[in-house]
């Protein structure tokens, strides 16, 4: 065959080829397909778009079509604001799609402000027309308005209340001899690298029924355990008498950090009936610190679920203590505490811990741990714990690497089967100064007998 020849035939199918892809499909058999038939957005902050949402419109018929109309029925009002294959419109016609090729539809949702106090819902709908067909993909979100507040300083006794969240910009600082305090059902939201620092005093006291929120200000479902969104709460050195009950502090760097020892007879953190999750670093880092945790249930961090560094005095009772980081490695016991600094023998200070009826397990196998490097104290009073470590030198009254038995640790069930080990194991703590007013129920306010089952959950 010759070379003309032979480039007459290949210049021949390239023609036919070519004529075949630009054959545009007219019937009204034509028909379209999409990767989704609705968009719902969680809940948007007036005043703060979403993160992009993507409908994909597929052309599989062996034809191209044209999109006489794609079209975003609010238009320039609508609370939604939607791209076209690149291009920011209410509305876009003639839209070329090739046999067996897609477009790309982005949309946000950009709620105004009204005065609701709770969410409420905003609709609009996507029209698309095809040869005489039409479609429609209806758009939803709950809108909900907050207070922002940005690089905000707390110099009076304040009260955050239930009702429009808080939405932190930056830090909110608590100062020297000032209280803030958050009623039960208050949300506090945090945006990227935000924190809350406390001079002063934060009491934060909800309710099982009505809890308090700390959590990132992206609320969108793909957030919802993504570690390290903000930066978390600190109670710096002059903070005394801090308490939180029955509230639930997620998704930051560390979740409350606590610099120093209390300078009274109170514990510079009291936390109680809380849950403490998914942080990058630690759910509780302390540096010479006075914790007191009682009924708490703390899981899932990046580190450590408790920390305590250069000393302290660390005193936990009925808190239930798991780390099996599904998402994300970890090489670092759950609870770890030391009487140094960034292992400096030099640099040392006094370490008491005391740990009753406490569940500490996950999925390494040390999730204990101590480090000691100074001739100073060095208190390890462990009582009636269930310990998962390689080292069984705590005493005989703890129970050493028997699995709890969690209902549900993948859905974040951490109460007990019916027949775990921990069980009737707990230590009388009757005679405990926290006894009649935090110890006496469990985290879901039953009646706590003795011996008691171990952990924050009674049987």
């Amino acid at each position: 065959m010759s070379k003309n020849i032979l480039f007459a035939f290949f210049l021949t199918f390239a023609f036919l080829a070519c004529r075949k892809e630009d054959a545009v499909d007219y019937s009204a058999n034509a028909q379209l397909q999409f990767s989704t038939d609705s968009l719902l957005f969680d809940t948007v902050f007036t005043s703060k778009g979403t993160t992009m949402r993507t409908l994909k419109v597929f052309n599989y018929n062996d034809k191209s079509v044209i999109i006489s109309d794609i079209k975003l029925m609010g238009g320039a009002a609508s609370a939604f604001k939607i791209n076209i294959n690149g291009q920011a419109t209410t509305e876009l016609k003639n839209i070329k799609i090739r046999a067996n090729d897609s477009i790309y539809v982005f949309v946000k949702a950009f709620i105004d402000p009204t005065n609701a106090a709770t969410p409420f819902l905003v609709e609009d709908e996507i029209q698309i027309n095809l040869n005489g067909n039409q479609e429609k993909i209806p758009l939803a979100a709950f809108g909900q308005n907050a207070t922002y507040l940005i690089k905000a300083i707390i110099s009076s006794n304040t009260t955050f209340t239930k009702g429009k969240p808080y939405i932190i910009y930056d830090f909110v600082t608590v100062n020297e001899n000032v209280t803030l305090n958050v009623e039960a059902g208050a949300r506090l939201y945090f945006h990227k690298e935000a924190k809350l620092l406390v001079s002063g005093t934060l009491s934060a006291n909800g309710t099982l029924a009505d809890s308090i929120t700390f959590s990132s200000d992206r609320l969108e479902r793909i957030y919802d355990d993504e570690p390290g969104q903000w930066e978390g709460i600190q109670l710096l050195k002059t903070s005394i008498n801090n308490a939180l009950n029955y509230c639930t502090v997620k998704n930051a760097l560390a979740g409350i950090r606590v610099d120093s020892l209390s300078s009274n007879a109170s514990p510079k953190l009291l936390l109680t009936n809380c849950i403490i999750k998914n942080h990058e670093v630690a759910g509780i880092l302390g540096y010479n610190a006075s914790v007191t945790g009682l009924n708490n249930l703390m899981y899932n961090c990046g580190q450590y679920l408790i920390a305590g560094f250069y000393g302290g005095d660390y005193n936990f009772f009925q808190n239930t203590l798991a780390n099996y980081n599904f998402n994300f490695p970890r090489r670092t016991p759950s609870v770890y505490f030391t009487d140094n600094l960034n292992s400096n023998a030099t640099k040392t200070k006094d370490l008491k811990t005391q740990f009753v009826n406490n569940i500490i397990f996950g999925s390494l196998t040390k999730e204990l741990d101590f480090d000691k490097k100074g001739n100073g104290v060095f208190v390890q009073d462990f009582q009636n714990n269930l310990i998962k470590t390689d080292a069984q030198t705590l005493g005989s009254t703890n129970i050493y690497n028997t699995d709890p038995f969690f209902l549900n640790t993948r859905r974040e069930n951490y109460e007990l089967v019916s027949n775990s080990p921990a069980h009737d194991k707990g230590k009388d703590l009757s005679n405990n100064p926290y006894f009649t007013t935090f110890l006496n129920k469990d985290f879901l306010q039953k009646d706590r007998v003795f011996p008691s089952s171990l952990g924050c959950y009674e049987k």
